[in-house]
């Protein structure tokens, strides 16, 4: 049984990892809609290296490695086998930026709370 990915919406209708992916070119967004669709077939037994566990953190991370780029697609796991992408970014530098995490933690607050309010 398949596991169902959704993209993070804001309350301005704006679908923030829909628009990264949009941007990126064609080659680029292939490989990253190829791990998404992993991540809908395997859910939590899809492993390093296509994704890893925020520590200190509900999140997690999609890797996506398309030369010489690479993507993080942050997301976490909602209810009944569905997961919620939340933020997308080119990683740059060797950490995570803390500033891209916390836009993550704030869309999964705001869609978890709009979510209990239905």
């Amino acid at each position: 049984m398949k596991w169902e990915v959704n993209f993070y919406k804001s309350d301005s209708g704006n679908i923030p990892v829909l628009d990264f992916l949009s941007s990126l070119p064609n080659k680029h967004k292939n490989k990253a809609l190829f791990v998404i669709d992993l991540l809908s077939e395997y859910g939590y037994l899809l492993k390093e290296p296509y994704t890893k566990h925020l520590s200190g953190t509900k999140l997690k991370e999609l890797r996506i490695q398309s030369s010489p780029n690479i993507y993080r697609v942050f997301y976490f796991f909602y209810s009944n086998r569905k997961f919620i992408l939340l933020h997308a970014f080119t990683k740059k530098t060797q950490s995570l930026p803390k500033e891209e995490i916390n836009i993550a933690i704030k869309r999964m607050k705001d869609y978890t709370r709009r979510s209990n309010n239905e």
